[in-house]
């Protein structure tokens, strides 16, 4: 009953069981292990191409070492207002770049808009060495409000960057969950579409704790190395770190996770639509939702014991819910059924 966030879910038991194939056993320390070895085929083969992979502890040190592959201290680098990287990461794109400055850009949606970045960049530096230079463009995947970038997307927004020479980053912690909804390959929303760096992202879709940085231009990687050491990331027992992704990504289990944690959150959507007075601003693209719901219904469902939380303006009437690869559908049901009761249906 809790649609807090994917971060509050268990841990796939095969993930749980590759730790446990790694626990027996010895090998060696930062990453030259056998199955840290072995990664590098691993994402090559889900991207189709050949990558440079660095695993670290968490989403948020993914997304700042790649940004300090992108950018240096003078940078700017442009995302979405909403982004996680310029609300929820304490500054540490601005600790670990040196100093970049975050530039937000407008869109519809959680999605950046093409126009405006267009235009920012374009007018970023009237006074030459006295502004921030334009450095990178960051984008998420799937963005803060639950929606996906298309291919074409991704395409148009890396047109923009890369024309104006700028690399473009992509956070892509529930990329997952974006690649069952648009149904499509992993290259061809990542490099494909024009992507040199991405945050990949498996915590959330049922790894106990698994990011990786995955860089398909090979003259970015050159210093991401170093930048991991030195941000305390390089990680001595990586192989269990490089264990889950290959449980992860050998089979069909990050498709499998992400489907049924999309199909759960559809259904609370379809679901909520039957009740008076609550509606969905936001498209449901993948496995988190938005709808504005009535003070009664929220304290009725809080009251039965369902956990979520508010979202955007102060009295609102706006709630996240965000649906896990282990949401279970009755609690989606009860859920709606609650809601149901407590606020009537249109």
């Amino acid at each position: 009953m809790d649609f807090r966030s994917d971060n509050t879910g268990g841990a796939s038991p095969e993930i749980i069981a590759a730790l446990a194939r790694e626990a027996g056993r010895h090998d060696s320390a930062y990453g030259a292990d056998a199955v840290s070895v072995r990664l590098q085929k691993t994402f090559a083969d889900f991207f189709e191409r050949e990558v440079a992979v660095f695993p670290v502890a968490t989403g948020t040190a993914a997304n700042a070492l790649s940004l300090a592959a992108l950018a240096p201290g003078y940078g700017a680098i442009y995302a979405h207002a909403q982004a996680h990287i310029a609300q929820d990461e304490a500054n540490a794109p601005e600790f670990f770049t040196g100093g970049a400055k975050l530039v937000a850009v407008p869109g519809t949606h959680g999605r950046l808009d093409c126009d405006p970045l267009r235009r920012r960049i374009a007018t970023a530096t009237p006074h030459g060495v006295h502004n921030a230079q334009p450095a990178a463009v960051s984008i998420s995947q799937t963005t803060e409000l639950g929606t996906v970038y298309t291919p074409d997307a991704v395409a148009a927004v890396a047109e923009v960057a890369h024309s104006a020479g700028l690399g473009l980053h992509m956070d892509g912690a529930r990329l997952a969950n974006a690649l069952v909804a648009l149904d499509c390959a992993p290259a061809d929303i990542t490099w494909r579409a024009g992507v040199d760096i991405l945050s990949f992202g498996a915590t959330k879709n049922g790894a106990l704790g698994a990011e990786a940085i995955v860089v398909f231009d090979p003259k970015r990687a050159t210093a991401l190395p170093f930048l991991r050491k030195r941000a305390g990331h390089l990680l001595s027992k990586q192989r269990f770190a490089a264990a889950q992704f290959e449980a992860y990504l050998d089979g069909d289990l990050w498709r499998r996770n992400a489907g049924h944690a999309n199909a759960m959150a559809r259904r609370l959507a379809e679901g909520l639509k039957t009740v008076r007075g609550a509606s969905l601003p936001h498209p449901v693209e993948a496995n988190a939702l938005f709808p504005l719901l009535p003070d009664k219904v929220q304290v009725a469902l809080r009251d039965a014991g369902f956990l979520f939380g508010p979202w955007g303006e102060a009295g609102s009437g706006m709630v996240r819910l965000i649906a896990s690869f282990d949401s279970e559908p009755a609690d989606v049901d009860r859920f709606i059924a609650l809601s149901r009761k407590a606020g009537g249906t249109q």
